[in-house]
Order: C-alpha cells, then structure tokens, then sequence
C-alpha cells in the first residue's frame, strides 16, 4: 500500500487481512491468475509435443517392423496377426497425432484468447485489472488506515507521558531518602510529578478519544473492504471455473478409451490375431512349398526324331523369337543347327506351378549343393581352358546357357560333350553352356 499514512504501520501486530497493506495478497492473485494461464498454456504444449513425437516414433516403428515381417520367413495367417501390431501402430499415431492437434487448436487456443480478454496489460507496464484491484483496496481503506495512524501516534504520547510520570516519581522517591535533603529541591520534584501526571492523564484521555473514533470507523472499512474483496473473488472464480472446464476438456481429447475408432482399433486387432489357424497356415505351407506341390513326374517316352529334338520348356516359350520344335535356328541361313539338350546337359523339365513365388528357383543339376554358381562346385580335374571367338548370334534357352553376339569373345573351358555343348566363361565372369559349333579358337 502506498501513502504516508502505512509507512508507520510496517510492524504489524498479526497477519489479518485487516491489517493495513495486507490485501495486497489478493492483488498479487491477479497476477498469479495471468502467470497461471501462461504455465497452464506451456503445460498444454509440452504434451502436445509428447503426442506429436509419440506418433512420429511409432509410425517409423510400424513401418520397419512391417518390411522386416514381410521380408522375413513367416507366412500365412500368423504373418498377418503379426502384421496387426504394424497397423495398430500407425492407426493409433494417426489418434494422437489428432489428440495435439486437439490440444493446439482447441485448448491452447482457448487459453489464449480467455487470457487476452480477461487480462489487459497497460503501456507502463502490469495489468489493468492489478491497478483496478490495488486502487480499489486503498480507496476502500485509507480513511480507516489514516485515523489507524493518529491512534498510534496518540498512543505513543500517552506511552511517553507515563514513562516520564514513572521517572519523576523514582526521582522524588530517591530524594525522599537522601540525608542531605534539600526542602526546595524536594518541593519542584513533587511538582514535576504532579506535572507528568497530568500530562499522562491527559494524553490518555485523547489516546481513548482516539480508539473511540477508530472503532467508530471499523464497521464502514469492513464493508468497503468486503466489498472490494468480494469484486475479486468473482474475478478469481471466473478463472477457476474456465480452468476446470478447460482441464476437463483436456482430458477428453487425452482420453482415447472413450474413442470408439480407438476401441475399433484393439477390437479389429484382436479378431486378427484370433483367427490365427495353425492348421491352416501348415495346410498353405504345404501345398505351396511341400509335398502337396504338383510334379511333372518322368514318364517313359519312346525314342522319335521329333522327341530327341524337343526343345525344354524355356525354348518352346521362346519359339516365336526365331527357334522352332525341331530345334533349327531361323535367325540366319549360314547359322549353323543348334546342338540338342537332352536331360543330362540340360535343367530339369520340371515345370513351375502357377502358386511358385518369384523367390522359388529349381535346382541346377550343374551344382553339387543345389544352388549357386552350377560349376563352383566340381570335381577337380585338369582344366582345358581356350580363347575362342563367337561366329554367330546366340541367346541362352536356359538359365545355365550363355547368350553373345557375333564377334565376342569368350574362354572355353573343357572339352565338347557328345551332344555338342561346351562349357565356357564371358569377359565379365558369367559361365554357362554354349553350342560348340557357335564359336572358333582364336589363333
């Protein structure tokens, strides 16, 4: 409280509202209702940017446990059960990334405004409403605090006046038992007595004049004071009130349990893992990759012209690109006959099912374990190894065949089997089968 009338009351005697300046504590609330907004606002966006990252890591976690799941060995319907955990996870940061948006959007943006209306900050600085408040309280006060301020100024007088009352009479006491009494010094002593009780008399009668007055005051600055107080506890009980309802709205946008797409979420998830059928997924592995898969299975065929010059499976697809049935080459009329592939120089006939996957491969009869490289793996034996020259156009019919063009050359390694096929190797590393009479050593 400013003024001259408090600047003697800063000893108060308890912590009562009443006591002079002691309402700036319910001023000083204003500003705590302004600095509450800005912490409630800086909590709000805190959390929204909880819920923004939350989204963001599990968006990137679905998405590379999906691409693990889907290029990994599991299959059927367990691979789909697993899978749900994915599009739990990117259905549920879908959720909150809508939950910050609710929080910024809708709450913070609601703070804010609430905050601009009912503070309104002034040029030379504080809030409008703080002033309205402090003014308020000291109008209401002042009369009361100024008569406060006589009665403590009359009450120190009085307290004088019997301090020096007390000391004349020790003082004319102590002359009283000395020897050497002096009769006039002892008379003006008695005098001075007289005097200060009069004095005290006095002062303790406009010290009791004073509190009268005071006390006739009290009811007007109690209801002038409640007044002012009863203005702000409304102003107060506006904040609290939008605070609640505000919180309140907080909650329901955190709240996802009460979401029914949350609920669709969990429940969708579960009846996918549920359905998961051992049998079904064993059924489905073994029709696709075990002993339910079709089989061309070998039959005997006797011998014909036609049949030795059958071409496999892969040269019969590619009859339309200038092979015919018979084997015979028509890209060229010097191009010389195509030597025959007879099951122990070619791959294995069988055919694939139409349910194979891009990923199934028929084993190479030219690789002891299977698979990779069909040479890498034989037996070791002097190696014959001759640059030749290609005189034709070739283009591999089978997966362990060569394809050049006229003119490259190559390295053949090994002899000519009886069926016309050599064994050789491209500049850039590739081996593979090639017709014998396609190429020419190179002198």
């Amino acid at each position: 409280m400013s003024g001259s009338y408090d600047d003697s009351m800063i000893d108060v005697s308890s912590d009562s509202f009443w006591e002079v300046g002691n309402y700036k504590r319910t001023v000083k609330r204003v500003d705590d209702g302004n600095r509450l907004c800005n912490d409630l606002m800086s909590c709000i966006h805190e959390r929204a940017r909880i819920e923004k990252s939350y989204a963001q890591q599990l968006t990137e976690w679905g998405k590379r446990w999906r691409q693990l799941i889907e290029k990994g060995p599991q299959y059927g319907m367990l691979e789909r059960a697993w899978s749900s955990l994915c599009t739990e996870a990117e259905k549920v940061s879908e959720l909150h990334m809508e939950v910050k948006s609710a929080l910024m959007g809708e709450d913070f943006e609601k703070l804010k405004n609430w905050q601009r209306d009912a503070y309104h900050k002034q040029m030379i600085g504080g809030f409008k409403e703080t002033k309205e408040a402090d003014d308020g309280f000291r109008k209401a006060q002042k009369p009361w605090a100024k008569k406060l301020k006589e009665v403590e100024t009359i009450k120190k007088s009085y307290h004088s006046a019997c301090k020096e009352e007390k000391l004349a009479a020790s003082r004319e006491t102590n002359s009283k038992l000395e020897s050497n009494n002096n009769p006039e010094a002892q008379k003006k002593l008695q005098e001075k007595v007289e005097k200060c009780q009069q004095e005290a008399q006095k002062t303790k009668e406009r010290y009791e004049k004073s509190l009268e007055e005071l006390d006739k005051l009290t009811p007007q600055y109690m209801e002038n004071m409640e007044q002012v107080f009863e203005q702000w506890q409304q102003f107060e009980d506006k904040r609290i009130r939008f605070f609640k309802e505000l919180l309140l709205e907080v909650k329901q946008h955190l709240d996802l349990s009460t979401n029914h797409r949350f609920q669709t979420i969990y429940q969708t998830m579960d009846d996918t893992i549920a359905a998961t059928d051992a049998e079904e997924d064993l059924k489905w592995f073994r029709s696709n990759h075990g002993p339910g898969m079709p089989m061309n299975w070998p039959q005997f065929e006797d011998w014909s012209i036609d049949l030795n010059r059958t071409l496999s499976r892969r040269g019969t697809k590619k009859s339309s690109e200038g092979v015919t049935l018979t084997g015979i080459s028509q890209t060229g009329a010097d191009q010389p006959v195509q030597p025959l592939r007879t099951n122990n120089s070619s791959v294995s006939s069988v055919e694939r099912t139409p349910d194979w996957s891009d990923e199934d491969t028929t084993p190479n009869p030219f690789s002891a374990n299977g698979d990779g490289n069909p040479f890498e793996d034989e037996p070791a034996s002097p190696v014959v190894s001759v640059p030749v020259r290609a005189l034709y156009d070739y283009e591999g019919q089978e997966q362990d065949e060569l394809t050049f063009k006229a003119g490259d050359e190559l390295t053949k390694i090994g002899e000519e089997d009886d069926q016309g096929w050599c064994k050789g190797r491209l500049k850039d590393g590739k081996m593979g089968l090639y017709p014998a009479n396609y190429v020419e050593d190179i002198q």
